[in-house]
């Protein structure tokens, strides 16, 4: 009998002490620094070069211009796959899984694109470059902008 008293006292103390305890320390989320975000900037500023020069695959494909569509996707856009992988890289864990999707986005809609080009079919050509200029876009949102300076008065 004395034992189970023991025991229970022992349980009751536990639970107590348990559930009295302060909260854990946590750690706080990762967030990007000034020195990260400026890494992200430099890594970043070939795609935005891409993705303002894609104006010209527009025209191109517009003009039917098959040629020059499959120069610009093996030219211009030659890089652009390595360095999404820089910038993905250097992104926040949380960040990564979507900056990878939009990448393999990218290239798939690059790559029907390529076959439009290959079978001149303009019909199938404009929606996977609209598509991959979208996935582009939204890719280059996930890198995060410096905050802004006040302006000096």
């Amino acid at each position: 009998m004395f034992r189970s008293l023991v025991s229970l006292l022992l349980v009751l103390v536990s639970v107590l002490l348990v559930s009295c305890g302060g909260p854990a320390a946590q750690t706080p989320p990762p967030t990007y620094t000034p020195e990260i975000i400026t890494q992200l900037q430099v890594l970043s500023a070939p795609l935005e070069t891409a993705r303002d020069r894609m104006t010209e695959l527009a025209d191109y494909i517009e003009a039917r211009d098959w040629v020059n569509i499959d120069n610009f996707i093996h030219g211009p856009l030659g890089e652009v796959r390595r360095d999404m992988s820089y910038v993905s890289r250097a992104l926040l864990k949380k960040d990564r899984g979507e900056a990878a999707n939009l990448s393999k986005s990218f290239f798939s809609h690059i790559e029907r694109l390529d076959v439009a080009a290959k079978q001149q079919s303009d019909g199938q050509a404009l929606p996977e470059f609209q598509q991959a200029l979208q996935d582009l876009n939204t890719f280059l949102r996930l890198v995060p902008q410096p905050p802004e300076t006040p302006e000096a008065a």
